[in-house]
């Protein structure tokens, strides 16, 4: 991960800047630069993932078809360019020998670093030209104007917000921009930011109609583009490593990339010290694939002591978001300090595309297809930014192969019918793809789905919500939830999470659409507890 920042106004002092940027400084912890554009500011936190150079800092400075030797503070009279970006562009050695081929010059094994190029050569339809993972940034010096932009999922995250004076603030998260704006919001993914407004270049979730495969194309389909989605996301000069909660979806991760690689992967899994559920489904996936495989135990302190730094790390008051990251948070933690990886590969998109125990429930396909679209489009406010500032807070960086783009624009095109649970087990086209493979045990390809924080163990979620029990009277709950119009707490967790986000963020709500929650208008979700624990299809998932 790195972390950006652009304050597209003058009078942007270089102090603020760099207060500001301190504030992410796990996101790049190796190098940090300021850059007066003369109209504004860009900043840069540096993780070295790609290019692992001086020659790949930023922010890139381009002018006459090259890149500029990066510099702090002024910006060179010669540089046309300047761009930051915190991103993964795949596929960008083709790309950068095209423009080679055009007589651009580069400094660099930056993949990053091809992006003024692009711009210089498409304009804005660079974006719908990147297979990648971005947020970024560039400064167009001819023409004063800042253009911000970032990727169809979301995966990497941008904020944004104007100032008392109605100039745009750029930055990675939101405490980047506490000080320095009023109203922060979440820059919406699939789109650039050009001359103050935002233009959708690519919707993942308008799905313009389906294909008409059958299901062993399907089942090839999947296979294989899954399998080119992980292999991309291992392309790295720095140590990889893999999240292994012995599910399913992480699960296939590791097997496809174990059978990828010719050494053994690093893989790390987490559970509570009474009640693991998880822990033996992982190590029998790492006994399989043969990975050097690392568990954690965390205890009922471990969770209660972390729960207000991931929240403020997070930026969520989300019930699920929360629950869910307080175990991913210190697994990564224990990476950082334990390992030399600082690129993680890890599972989340698959409940959205494919289905998750809720959607068993939906009344018929048309349900599935529309809630799957929502899921698509809100998911950068959700799973998405659970793993990304999990990961980054420990200064590693997330990839995410189900969140593969041709992936994504695939199987979203899969007949809703084909993807409704009609077998007798969710999720079974994607179970059904890797059955001839042998990439991970059939038990763990076919084995019944688990939320993360119950699979972590039973007692993550019991004790947060005992620790919520012990923080209100019935009249401190009641007065509680008053305080608040948008997204209304409704149990006394909801306003704990709540009100300790209030703390970091007073008055920034809005930056969550809601709670991440069951359709609550299909049969038999209506629940006032999003674990999936508490529907009746559960059965043996906890187990």
């Amino acid at each position: 991960m790195c972390s950006i920042m652009a304050c597209c106004k003058k009078d942007c002092s270089e102090q603020e800047i760099r207060a500001a940027l301190e504030k992410t400084h796990s996101r790049g912890p190796d190098a940090s630069r300021v850059l007066n554009t003369n109209n504004g500011w860009l900043g840069f936190n540096r993780l070295s993932i790609m290019g692992l150079s001086e020659e790949g800092m930023q922010p890139f400075l381009y002018g006459n078809k090259g890149t500029l030797k990066s510099t702090d503070v002024n910006m060179p009279q010669d540089a046309e360019l300047a761009l930051v970006c915190n991103g993964e562009i795949y596929g960008f050695r083709p790309l950068k020998e095209e423009l080679i081929a055009k007589g651009y010059a580069f400094i660099s094994g930056s993949d990053c670093e091809i992006l003024p190029a692009m711009y210089k050569e498409y304009g804005t339809d660079m974006f719908r030209m990147l297979d990648a993972e971005y947020a970024l940034v560039l400064y167009d010096a001819k023409t004063g104007a800042y253009i911000a932009a970032r990727d169809p999922i979301g995966i990497r995250p941008l904020y944004y917000g104007t100032t008392d004076d109605g100039a745009y603030v750029f930055a990675s998260e939101p405490t980047n921009l506490m000080s320095l704006v009023k109203d922060i919001r979440p820059f919406p993914p699939g789109h650039y930011f050009q001359d103050g407004k935002f233009i959708c270049y690519r919707d993942m979730s308008d799905v313009k109609a389906y294909h008409d495969d059958d299901l062993e194309k399907i089942s090839t389909k999947i296979h294989d583009l899954l399998i080119e989605g992980v292999k991309k996301r291992l392309d790295a000069d720095a140590p990889v490593g893999f999240l292994l909660s012995g599910g399913l979806d992480s699960s296939l991760v590791c097997g496809i990339a174990a059978s990828l690689s010719d050494k053994p992967l690093q893989t790390w899994a987490i559970g509570m010290d009474i009640d693991a559920i998880d822990l033996k489904y992982a190590r029998e996936v790492a006994d399989h694939i043969r990975s050097d495989h690392h568990e954690v135990i965390i205890s009922e302190k471990d969770v209660t002591d972390a729960l207000e730094t991931v929240i403020r790390v997070l930026g969520t008051y989300d019930i699920t978001t929360i629950r869910a990251s307080i175990g991913m948070y210190l697994l990564c933690k224990a990476i950082h300090e334990q390992s030399e990886q600082r690129v993680i590969l890890t599972g989340e998109i698959s409940d959205e595309i494919f289905g998750y125990k809720y959607t068993d429930f939906a009344p018929d396909a048309e349900a599935f297809q529309k809630e799957a679209e929502k899921r698509i489009r809100e998911l950068h406010m959700y799973d998405v930014l659970r793993a990304d500032r999990c990961i980054s807070a420990n200064s590693l960086e997330a990839r995410v192969p189900f969140g593969d783009l041709d992936f994504v624009e695939y199987c979203m095109a899969i007949d809703p019918e084909k993807k409704l649970n009609t077998y007798g087990k969710g999720k079974y086209l994607l179970r059904k793809a890797f059955e001839k493979d042998g990439l991970i045990p059939e038990n763990i390809l076919w084995r019944e789905k688990a939320a993360f924080s119950d699979a972590v163990g039973h007692s993550l979620k019991d004790d947060l919500a005992a620790l919520a029990e012990r923080s209100y009277t019935d009249s401190e709950f009641e007065e509680g939830v008053k305080k608040y119009d948008h997204a209304r707490p409704f149990t006394r967790e909801s306003l704990l999470y709540r009100d300790i986000f209030e703390k970091y963020y007073p008055g920034q709500s809005g930056m969550v659409v809601d709670f991440w929650m069951p359709n609550k208008s299909w049969e038999g979700c209506n629940v006032n507890d999003p674990s999936a624990r508490v529907l009746s299809n559960y059965g043996d998932s906890g187990k």
